[in-house]
């Protein structure tokens, strides 16, 4: 895989997975291009297969297809600056965290289950040659009375998902912030064979 300049390619201390070097959260997008529905289901067959605690599985989604009513409560859920480049998207996903068992007791581990759920259906999309930007940047209490959902059910993240633009005919702003350099804390920072002492 090689680095374009729309889709810089991360920099890594060691060659990883393409699906992992590609991934990255553009704002810049198609705002006509089309998901299919084989690649939808996709996307949320992988979210499925995600590991989650005794296999749980406490994540769950709602989707909204663009110019559907779905699509339209999402949007109106995020903030004014996601609001701007989001509502072209050709799907957007809220994503939900069961917060209790059947039989009322916490759910362990609940949002965790939701973000390796996520993160299947984020490289799922990268697979499928789309982009997907998770954002956190919308109102939780707003999408909880928008769609009635029930006490244990807990709104976590909104997902974009769609195609990048075309350089020519996108918005030069947001351009310019998806071409911001990739950064990552190097592994010193990160991982330690006793803390503070790096494991690399």
């Amino acid at each position: 895989m090689t680095e374009t300049a729309a889709h810089p390619l991360a920099t890594t201390s060691v060659p990883v997975h393409d699906l992992i070097a590609t991934r990255w959260s553009p704002r810049a997008l198609d705002p006509a291009a089309e998901v299919t529905e084989a690649q939808l289901r996709a996307l949320f067959e992988a979210a499925r297969w995600a590991p989650s605690w005794g296999n749980t599985q406490p994540a769950r989604f709602i989707l909204g297809r663009r110019g559907d009513e779905t699509f339209g409560k999402i949007v109106d859920t995020l903030t004014e600056g996601n609001k701007r480049w989001a509502a072209v998207s050709a799907a957007l996903v809220l994503g939900l965290a069961v917060t209790e068992l059947e039989e009322g007791k916490p759910m362990p581990y609940a949002e965790y289950g939701l973000g390796l759920a996520a993160q299947n259906l984020v490289l799922q999309a990268v697979a499928e040659g789309l982009v997907a930007h998770q954002m956190a940047g919308f109102s939780r209490p707003g999408a909880k009375a928008v769609f009635s959902l029930p006490e244990h059910l807990d709104p976590v993240v909104v997902i974009s998902v769609g195609r990048l633009a075309d350089p020519a005919s996108a918005d030069q702003q947001l351009l310019e912030r998806d071409a911001r350099p990739r950064t990552r804390k190097a592994l010193d920072e990160l991982v330690f064979s006793e803390w503070g002492e790096p494991a690399f």
